[in-house]
């Protein structure tokens, strides 16, 4: 008796319905790691914004950063940024400028999601001097995008907020508020 082989033939055989399930499973975890991947690696960290946890003037920040004392500071400019944000780094000559200009009475605290470390680190690379650097996600603060800068009273309110990489007329703005605000 003559036993003939499909595959012997030429003839092809179809995958098991075991072979096919694998396949497909095997394409949709590559699909999943690839995309969790490009998110992780490739793509900026996305701030998820919540409605009305956005500081303006007149919130306070006593209780968002504890250890920090606004009543001995007496103003206080804080630096919400990160050592992972472009535009932070693109703005460090216009926070260098904030330390040679700022008043005498006015602190700099950098708040930092980074550890105080790292964050010191990243500062003195770009030549920004400040009297305190604090660990904080910028959420704590009521910050949903970096850079942001907070002007704030001895009790801990904010009086001034400007959000982003400014542009040189804003940034005018900004010492302006500065110095105006030291005279009163």
């Amino acid at each position: 008796m003559l036993v003939h082989d499909r595959a012997e033939s030429g003839a092809t055989t179809r995958p098991s319905g075991i072979e096919t399930l694998a396949n497909l499973t095997t394409i949709v975890v590559s699909v999943i790691l690839s995309v969790v991947l490009v998110k992780q690696f490739l793509l900026p960290p996305r701030t998820r914004r919540v409605a009305g946890a956005e500081t303006a003037v007149g919130a306070s920040l006593k209780d968002s950063l504890p250890g920090v004392d606004w009543g001995k500071n007496g103003r206080t400019l804080v630096l919400a940024i990160s050592t992972r944000c472009h535009f932070c780094t693109d703005s460090a000559p216009f926070f260098k400028r904030i330390d040679k200009e700022r008043p005498k009475d006015l602190k700099l605290v950098a708040v930092l999601p980074q550890p105080i470390e790292e964050s010191r680190k990243y500062l003195d690379g770009e030549g920004v001097l400040v009297d305190e650097v604090r660990q904080a996600p910028p959420e704590s603060i009521g910050v949903v995008g970096t850079p942001t800068l907070l002007l704030v009273d001895a009790r801990g309110k904010v009086s001034d907020v400007w959000r982003g990489k400014l542009q040189p007329d804003d940034e005018e703005k900004v010492i302006a508020a500065l110095r105006a605000s030291a005279s009163r």
